[in-house]
């Protein structure tokens, strides 16, 4: 993360009068006051509408090189606690909000989230009118920003936003990638919920040794692995640049691909491992890893204007003609006019119609553009997990 934020010296908590501005490539700056820590960050400033979860978008490492925007307006209030992480720590560069909440309620709460940011070094902004922000990005498009609380100078800003880095052609994978591999044994816990569509209950799965899942981590989030290991098999995680032959010779049933961060042109050696590998075994792919499987395969990806993030996106299960209420955070997508014959659409965005969803024609490979493991969201879409258990079989 790009910042020059001291967490351990300077932070400012909700209702200080700490000023921080943000400046948007075109030349826009919102102004208004800062919490968590003090210091300066740039990324592509995008938003998204969940009314809750923040702690999971927070530790998301798919918001690598990004400055967060969150359009439900006072945020915060059930406060952080570490059951609900999804990484290690937060890996976007900045979070914006109308307004956090100066209370934090709840019986499973472990802190604030003023704290929490402050703690590792997330530079925050409140005050502003998130609404018009998000209007502004919505018309003009995601684009490049500066969030600080030590520059307040307008001009310097713009020009810093206009010189920072984009996403487009950015391995940012490789800024989250685990440093080796690790076999994963926590399954859902008890505030899961599970229902019938997922085959072992969380509390005690019954471990089938003979199917062995090896997931590729890209960025990937904790539920994710925690719903392959609650189907009742051993879990595999490695970075995602491990080679198809190293993949392969950790002898898989199956191989998982997870999300990730930004453009996944540039993952060449993704590319390459799976074509590979989706020859030998069934393969599922989950956002970052549904671009990955369609590129490997022969097809092209493009940046949407402003992205899907949110809890709430409805998609079109275009085999059963059900509708599910979907997670989704990506900023790009699959182009359909690029698709080669061995693939077919299973799955569209009921927003603007773009690919949600894919499956090979003569191998056990698929994929969606969204995330199934709903966290935070509803279960609609658990099924694809109980889809991948019986390729495996």
């Amino acid at each position: 993360m790009n910042t020059t934020a001291d967490a351990e010296k300077k932070s400012a908590q909700p209702g200080s009068n700490t000023p921080a501005k943000l400046a948007l490539e075109d030349g826009t700056v919102f102004s208004g006051t800062s919490f968590g820590a003090v210091g300066e960050v740039n990324g592509e400033v995008c938003f998204n509408t969940s009314m809750t979860g923040y702690q999971e978008i927070l530790t998301d490492p798919s918001y690598c090189g990004q400055i967060v925007t969150m359009t439900y307006p006072q945020i915060g209030n059930y406060g952080v606690n570490a059951a609900d992480h999804e990484s290690e720590r937060p890996h976007l560069s900045g979070f914006i909000v109308k307004e956090p909440s100066r209370v934090a309620s709840n019986f499973r709460s472990e802190g604030d989230l003023g704290s929490f940011l402050t703690k590792h070094n997330v530079v925050g902004l409140s005050g502003i009118d998130t609404r018009a922000l998000v209007r502004h990005i919505r018309s003009r498009g995601a684009m490049k920003g500066v969030l600080s609380s030590t520059d307040l100078d307008d001009a310097s800003l713009v020009a810093k936003a206009k010189a920072s880095p984009g996403l487009v052609g950015r391995d940012l994978v490789s800024e989250v990638l685990p440093s080796e591999k690790k076999e994963w044994n926590q399954p859902l816990d008890a505030f899961s919920d599970l229902s019938a569509d997922i085959t072992k209950s969380p509390e005690s799965p019954t471990i089938n040794s003979n199917i062995h899942i090896v997931a590729l981590d890209f960025g990937m989030k904790w539920n994710i692995a925690r719903h392959l290991r609650s189907l009742g098999c051993r879990v595999t995680v490695v970075p995602g640049n491990t080679s198809a032959a190293d993949v392969l010779s950790l002898h898989p049933t199956g191989v998982f691909l997870s999300n990730g961060p930004g453009d996944p042109e540039p993952l060449t050696y993704a590319h390459e491992m799976i074509r590979i590998v989706m020859k030998e075994v069934p393969v599922f792919g989950i956002c970052l890893g549904h671009q990955l499987l369609a590129l490997a395969c022969g097809a092209k990806t493009f940046k949407l204007k402003f992205g899907h993030r949110g809890a709430n996106q409805p998609v079109l299960n275009c085999l059963t003609n059900k509708i599910e209420i979907t997670s989704q955070n990506h900023g790009f997508a699959v182009e359909e006019e690029s698709l080669p014959a061995d693939l077919e659409i299973t799955h569209r965005n009921l927003n603007d119609d773009t690919i949600a969803g894919l499956r090979h024609k003569t191998l056990p490979a698929f994929s969606v553009q969204y995330h199934p493991e709903a966290s935070a969201g509803p279960h609609d879409s658990r099924y694809l997990f109980n889809q991948f258990w019986s390729a495996l079989q």
